[in-house]
């Protein structure tokens, strides 16, 4: 989203504050905070939708979030573009609310997550509520952002300008009131203490709720489609090679978290530096660099995942000095670290990316034990990988619940990389009015609306 990354921790406190001064009970003062944190968890989702309308995802959503409008910045610059703002809010509020049920969250708050961009006077998406039928931590969501990005950017007497500009269209006139009349010492207080949107609302936006790293990991995926699957298949490469270097049970599992959250910095880089075909040029490369940094600093925010945030930051590092970002060489990278960045190498060699096609398993293997050979890698860690390598080509083993049919899992498998229906179906010689029937039985099936949607449930289950 362009935006700093205690963003969101700021965002749920003051939304909490809002949601106590407001007269709300202690659980809807919970949903609120609950529903600010995890409010852009479906960026990456339409990540792609995004790229093709305004060019630069990251750059092009950061200008929307500080339009000094009177209406919502997504909003007004999309209505224009027919009916681009319900396309890309439906591909992010269903992931969201998908997070929030794995995650077990009660039933309001999906609901909230599912509307996130509703509006107060009924112009909003992806439903068309309007007044009561918005979910009030929407609102509270929506105002806590608005003052902390508009107090940031313009400071605080134009962050009131443009709340009330906005209230009786995007929240409501008198929540409005309430936060505009409490902003300074709100503001002050988390100035001169900073650790009141960190664990304070971590532990109190999501006590008793968890969920596993794997579906951070097909989130983070999401942004770029011919990634789906990749963070999973690192931590799997990871840990067996782990195994085989005889680290411990701690050693292996740190590991393999880390591979899972390795790719988090990606969402600070564009797609359209991603989706390059050719050579990046050195201005590119100089975001592409800062990718494992922001990865641990983006982690480190989760007290739990601190030691895997510093095992995923030496995703990208070479034993030669050659990697990024700290261009570390062999003695200053742990064999956790050595183990993560050849695994991710192989990864990356074995699947199709928008420069290249995919490398065979023989090949692969073979480009990276060149590397290896050259100072690149550990030349033992290599071995040790290539010698417990799974195949990362071939579909899953069938579900037990049989829940899709082998030509449904083979249209999603495509459709889940980005491929079109028309690129389908040349690809399995069918027609495109059949494999536009084949997605409408997986959506139905996977209950969901949206592609996006579909590749998270299905990785999941399993079915990717």
């Amino acid at each position: 989203m362009g935006q700093p990354t205690d963003h969101s921790p700021r965002v749920a406190w003051i939304a909490g504050q809002l949601a106590k001064e407001a007269g709300a009970d202690e659980v809807a003062c919970t949903r609120a905070m609950a529903v600010a944190l995890l409010r852009w968890s479906g960026c990456t989702a339409n990540a792609p939708e995004f790229a093709e309308l305004f060019g630069d995802d990251v750059s092009g959503r950061k200008a929307l979030l500080a339009a000094q409008s009177s209406t919502s910045g997504f909003r007004a610059a999309t209505r224009k573009k027919g009916s681009a703002f319900l396309a890309l809010s439906r591909i992010h509020c269903e992931v969201s609310g998908d997070i929030a049920v794995q995650l077990g969250l009660d039933d309001t708050t999906q609901f909230a997550l599912r509307h996130l961009f509703e509006s107060y006077d009924g112009t909003g998406a992806p439903g068309g509520l309007r007044a009561e039928e918005v979910p009030m931590a929407v609102y509270m969501a929506s105002l806590a952002g608005d003052l902390d990005i508009f107090h940031r950017l313009y400071g605080l007497e134009q962050a009131y300008t443009l709340i009330n500009a906005r209230a009786g269209a995007l929240y409501p006139r008198e929540l409005a009131r309430v936060i505009v009349a409490n902003a300074r010492p709100w503001l002050a207080a988390l100035e001169e203490d900073p650790t009141l949107s960190g664990p304070c609302s971590l532990d109190e936006g999501f006590a008793g709720h968890a969920t596993s790293l794997e579906i951070l990991a097909h989130v983070i995926d999401l942004k770029l489609p011919w990634m789906t699957g990749h963070s999973r298949l690192v931590a799997q490469l990871a840990r067996n090679t782990a195994q085989q270097l005889g680290l411990d049970e701690s050693g292996q599992r740190r590991i393999y978290r880390a591979a899972l959250i390795h790719g988090m910095g990606r969402a600070s880089v564009p797609n359209m530096i991603w989706d390059t075909p050719g050579k990046l040029p050195q201005s590119a490369w100089e975001r592409v660099r800062l990718v494992p940094y922001w990865t641990g600093r983006a982690a480190r925010q989760i007290g739990s995942l601190a030691s895997e945030a510093e095992v995923a930051s030496y995703a990208y590092q070479r034993s030669d000095g050659s990697g990024y970002f700290r261009e570390a060489k062999e003695a200053g990278i742990s064999l956790e670290g050595r183990i993560l960045a050849a695994s991710v190498a192989l990864a990356a060699l074995q699947a199709p990316r928008p420069w290249r096609e995919a490398y065979s398993e023989d090949i692969a293997a073979e480009l990276l034990m060149t590397e290896a050979r050259a100072g690149r890698h550990d030349v033992n860690v290599v071995h040790a990988l290539l010698d417990r390598a799974p195949a990362a080509t071939a579909l899953p083993a069938a579900s037990s619940t049989g829940l899709l049919s082998q030509r449904e899992r083979e249209i999603l498998r495509w459709i889940s990389l980005g491929a079109s229906n028309k690129v389908v179906a040349q690809k399995l010689a069918i027609s495109p009015s059949t494999v536009r029937t084949h997605v409408e039985s997986v959506f139905r099936k996977l209950e969901c609306s949206t592609r996006a949607a579909a590749t998270l449930k299905a990785t999941q289950l399993g079915l990717l």
